[in-house]
């Protein structure tokens, strides 16, 4: 457990770092790029080669803070001229051996952007196993990696006033809630995963972030908040002797129960209007697609919920072992990593799964009457941008606003095409018609749509002019069909066309 980070001490080694110029973009130009890719991918001997000799503070702290190799005592006081070696072996981040400085945590630069523009965290966690040169302990404590940067990115950017982060590992939800959010509680299982919280937080210079021990709700029994965001430990682990169960991604059940759990219990504590996001794993059992099983999670919840699931990857039972036996350090060809990877093959086909999702849940308890989001859906493309906070609000704002418009209403409502979207027309050699009209989106999910031409007509005479019931009866006249029939088949595609980002109404 670490010890109770002193806020003074937090304050000189954030001076220290600041002073040193230690960020990602000046780590990614002292070692290259290359090299800070492998570093991702547990490899960081290329970084320490491009580093070579270097005394400079920023590569006696890249080489004792990122890269996890200890370091002489005397540079460690010459680069934290504040915090110094001693400081930083109070703070529980490294130990002294004689004049070598050997690190405890990894304490690393994350660039971020938001609502408010771009900065940068440190963000101090567990060792990783190219640092520790084997598998992980059971208790180990997670930095940012690429599930919490999309979790991250997920999160509205809207303002609230109370935010719950669950499971909160290192504290990196918490810390982005708290850019939106007035105050947080963040939870754990784990007391050393909520010291790294305190001190990341203090670290940061960010107040308003309050630990509490305990698993799920348990630590906030009979309390309501207006975003709760979860990275929970969701990883389907077989619960057999000899398979380790790691805090950071096991939560203990079996099969998807935890996150099952997690939407069943979510509802009693969002205020009206709440907002709760998480990323999970879902299976598909017994031939019921994962997606209805979330479907069936909602449907149980005490608590009517809107509801929007996305699954972003599909994997099958193999190809799923493989990938959480790599991510606890047990290498391909290595010492029991075929005996792990067929616990995980005997568990999936004692349930009968023949496949695991992965995405993300979007669950906001109704202001007041019944739920009227109900939307799940796989999006396996690419994403067209790293943050989908903004597009995830705008498209809860294009809902509520459309939700209780009849189609007069929406006839006489205004829309604009989004900024992002483009048109593509493919054409048969020597056809004058096109055979397909897409419409494409720069940004959100990258959505590609293909459309009739009365839709793509409509689309393109979005301007922000003239309401959708003249632009409708217009496309009617000019392609010589009945201009009721036309609007029955339109203002179904308009609702989604606004919900999903190509339009925009105006206002």
């Amino acid at each position: 457990m670490l010890p109770e980070p002193d806020p003074a001490l937090c304050r000189d080694l954030a001076d220290d770092l600041r002073d040193a110029g230690f960020t990602a973009e000046a780590l990614r130009d002292a070692w290259g790029v290359a090299a800070d890719d492998a570093i991702a991918r547990g490899l960081r001997s290329p970084a320490a080669r491009a580093l070579g000799d270097r005394g400079d503070p920023l590569a006696v702290l890249g080489r004792l803070l990122v890269l996890g190799m200890p370091q002489a005592a005397a540079s460690v006081d010459r680069a934290l001229v504040r915090t110094g070696a001693e400081g930083l072996a109070y703070l529980g981040l490294a130990t002294l051996a004689g004049s070598s400085v050997q690190p405890l945590a990894v304490v690393r630069p994350q660039s971020y952007a938001d609502a408010s523009g771009t900065g940068q965290w440190w963000i101090a966690s567990d060792l990783d196993e190219a640092a520790l040169g084997g598998p992980l302990p059971e208790d180990h404590v997670l930095g940012v990696g690429g599930a919490s940067l999309t979790l991250a990115g997920l999160q509205l950017p809207t303002p609230a006033v109370r935010g719950l982060d669950i499971g909160a590992g290192c504290g990196i939800q918490a810390l982005r809630a708290r850019a939106q959010v007035e105050h947080v509680v963040a939870t754990d299982i784990s007391p050393r995963a909520l010291g790294f919280t305190r001190l990341n937080a203090l670290l940061n210079g960010v107040d308003g972030i309050e630990v509490r021990l305990g698993s799920l709700f348990e630590p906030v029994d009979g309390e309501q908040f207006d975003r709760i965001v979860s990275n929970p430990p969701f990883v389907i682990t077989p619960r057999v002797a000899g398979v380790p169960a790691y805090e950071y991604r096991d939560g203990g059940m079996v099969g998807d129960d935890l996150v099952a759990a997690f939407v069943a219990g979510v509802g009693a504590h969002l205020a009206p209007g709440g907002v709760a996001q998480l990323l999970g794993n879902w299976e598909t059992r017994d031939g019921v697609p994962g997606l209805e099983r979330v479907r069936e999670w909602v449907a149980s919840s005490d608590v009517p919920l809107d509801a929007w699931v996305v699954e972003r990857e599909s994997l099958d039972p193999l190809s799923y072992a493989e990938l959480w036996v790599r991510d606890g350090g047990t290498l391909p060809g290595s010492p029991g990593f075929a005996r792990l990877a067929d616990a995980w093959l005997d568990d999936f086909a004692a349930r009968g799964v023949t496949e695991v999702g992965f995405g993300y849940l979007l669950l906001r308890r109704p202001l007041e009457g019944s739920p009227t989001l109900s939307r799940y859906e796989s999006l396996h493309t690419a994403l067209a941008g790293d943050s989908l906070g903004a597009h995830l609000a705008a498209a809860l704002d294009a809902h509520d606003r459309l939700v209780g418009v009849d189609d007069a209403g929406l006839a006489a409502s205004v829309l604009v095409v989004a900024p992002d979207v483009t048109e593509a027309r493919h054409h048969l050699p020597g056809a004058e018609d096109p055979t397909i009209i897409e419409l494409r989106q720069g940004g959100g999910f990258g959505r590609a749509l293909s459309v009739d031409p009365a839709s793509a007509a409509l689309v393109g005479a979005c301007d922000g002019d003239l309401p959708v019931g003249v632009l409708v009866d217009a496309i009617a006249e000019l392609l010589d069909v009945d201009a009721e029939a036309l609007r029955a088949d339109l203002f179904p595609r308009v609702r989604e066309l606004a919900f999903t980002g190509f339009l925009r109404l105006a206002g």
